[in-house]
């Protein structure tokens, strides 16, 4: 058996660029950490270098599939919230420079690793700065039951500098609940939330 120095070379570049990446991901405690995105790198890597051997791309193709199951699987739904999607996308970014490396195209995947990098460490202020400008968030408020009660809370919304869009509503008794998915920046949901925490006639809020 004959063990090719270029092999050697693939696997370990793609365990660094792959442990790079981790590295950033286990920093901030995310689900695909450093030794998972070690795995899927060099397991892309070595999938790909198997199927240049046996001449057989169908290999190599399936790569793509196994991580979309992968990457579902880190994709969740918390409250009003999908999570996980930077995460999943990574791993599917990280499976895409190991078959770069496992391939060869090492100039590819140096590429794709400085860019992949490049936006985790510093695009994520920016993301951050964007959120600020426009954010959905869920709101409930209860409270006993007065004529017209959800109208006035729902222009609390819209003086505050928001766009509500009422949901479901209910009463039970004297007490009456809505909820509504309000958009609008961070700054005016803070606003409207201090309304709401100071309101004495507001029984139960949820934000």
């Amino acid at each position: 058996m004959i063990i090719h120095q270029e092999d050697i070379l693939r696997l370990v570049l793609a365990l660094l660029l792959g442990g790079l990446i981790g590295a950033e991901r286990e920093y901030r405690s995310k689900a695909a950490g450093f030794r998972t995105t070690i795995m899927i790198s060099v397991g892309a890597t070595l999938f790909t270098m198997v199927s240049r051997r046996l001449g057989d791309d169908r290999i190599a193709a399936n790569i793509v599939n196994g991580i979309g199951f992968l990457g579902a699987g880190l994709i969740y739904k918390e409250e009003s919230r999908v999570k996980g999607l930077t995460t999943a996308a990574t791993v599917w970014s990280v499976s895409a420079l190991g078959m770069s490396i496992g391939a060869g195209y090492y100039d590819i995947a140096l590429i794709g690793f400085v860019i992949i990098m490049g936006s985790l460490l510093f695009l994520a202020k920016l993301s951050y700065r964007i959120t600020r400008l426009n954010q959905t968030r869920e709101y409930k408020v209860v409270t006993n039951y007065k004529n017209k009660t959800l109208n006035q809370y729902e222009r609390v919304f819209t003086e505050c500098g928001l766009s509500p869009r009422r949901g479901p509503q209910q009463r039970i008794g004297s007490e009456i609940s809505g909820r509504w998915k309000v958009s609008g920046p961070e700054q005016a949901h803070e606003k409207c939330i201090k309304r709401f925490l100071n309101d004495t006639d507001v029984k139960e809020f949820v934000f």
